[in-house]
């Protein structure tokens, strides 16, 4: 018998950009003119049917003006399709047309678009470099720092995934406007459990601007963009993978994904975050961490923010206990949960621990109390 020992140490610098402004298309291109992918000329631009026309087909004609080919490949908007039999089909297009690993992909859309773009970019020809073009306020609050590009399959939700970071980011706020009022809501859930896990003064911020920044005020939304990043980059930075701090980007979504699943994805991920934000701030106050007058304030701002606070009323509340088991934060059977310590704060149980087992018995009480 005989051993060989395979060395295979390396480091990696994954750092990118995250360029926050209006119309930002062009910038794009110079940055591509200017080596953003070295030598890489083609593109797949991967996007979904809300987008294809408004934003993906014009950006692809100014790429191909500026001398890189390319082509769209499109799939029908919503959570729905962000599936391993959807990656399939646009990988098997992208082969038909004759992408190998010459090329880069460039997610344009929102966060469905981003977390499967960058799931295929990862695995394509066993990697290729993506760019995420992010049109929407959930993937600038949500999918624009960490890395995480996931699928969903009929038992859970973004199991099937993997970590892999893009060459930039861009989060064009133009783009907003023409988002329909409950896609900026849906935004807005993100952006507020972001303020409750780190920010006490982004809080305070959100309830005295809510009703700026769900009219697009320019300033105001680039304000809430750029702060989403560094909340979510001050956790990334200290937990890529996942191991320990990260889960606190998990706050609501115990409740919140199992909801949304269980809702045939009628509703949208930040409706069903904000109802799950509400099971979590009702948690916590259960378990001392927080105020009943500070559970009610961050109830009440979801509810300004124009996003639902009560579970539907058509929800199998039993139904909904047993989809809490497929969260991916559950040990050894366990139902655990990310709460929060006030506003502006999470709560660490033991060091680097910050996720509390809670019992299926209690669990169900807190669901069944729900209005």
């Amino acid at each position: 018998m005989s051993i060989f020992q395979v060395e295979l140490k390396k480091v990696v610098d994954d750092s990118y950009e995250i360029e926050v402004g209006r119309s930002l298309a062009g910038k794009l291109v110079q940055d591509l003119q200017h080596g953003l992918m070295g030598s890489l000329r083609r593109f797949a631009l991967i996007t979904d049917s809300n987008v294809e026309s408004l934003y993906a087909q014009p950006i692809c004609r100014l790429l191909t003006e500026a001398g890189f080919s390319g082509e769209v490949f499109a799939f029908p908007a919503g959570e729905k399709s962000k599936t391993r039999e959807m990656k399939a089909m646009l990988e098997d297009r992208m082969l038909q047309a004759g992408f190998r690993r010459d090329c880069f992909v460039l997610a344009v859309g929102g966060g469905v678009v981003s977390d499967l773009a960058g799931f295929l970019a990862g695995t394509y020809g066993r990697g290729v470099p993506f760019i995420n073009y992010a049109t929407s306020l959930l993937a600038a609050a949500d999918a624009s720092v960490g890395g995480k590009t996931a699928v969903d399959t009929p038992l859970a939700t973004n199991l099937i995934g993997l970590f892999y970071q893009p060459k930039k980011v861009y989060i064009d706020i133009d783009c907003w406007s023409t988002l329909p009022g409950r896609e900026i809501a849906s935004g807005l859930a993100e952006t507020i459990k972001h303020a409750c896990l780190a920010d006490a003064d982004f809080f305070a911020y959100l309830e005295k601007h809510m009703e700026e920044i769900r009219a697009v005020s320019p300033d105001a939304c680039e304000h809430i963009a750029r702060r989403n990043c560094e909340i979510k980059y001050r956790v990334v930075m200290k937990d890529e993978r996942e191991s320990g701090l990260r889960e606190v980007l998990n706050l609501g979504h115990t409740v919140g994904r199992a909801i949304e699943t269980l809702s045939g994805y009628r509703l949208l991920h930040g409706e069903a975050v904000s109802i799950g934000l509400v099971a979590e701030c009702a948690l916590s106050v259960r378990l001392g961490l927080m105020t009943g007058e500070e559970a009610s304030r961050v109830k009440a701002l979801l509810s300004r923010a124009g996003l639902p606070v009560r579970i539907p009323e058509e929800t199998d509340r039993e139904a909904l206990v047993r989809k809490l088991y497929t969260d991916k934060k559950v040990r050894n059977g366990c139902l655990r949960f990310v709460v929060q310590k006030g506003i502006g704060q999470i709560a660490e149980f033991r060091p680097g621990v910050f996720a509390t087992e809670v019992s299926e018995d209690i669990a169900r009480e807190l669901l069944l109390s729900m209005e």
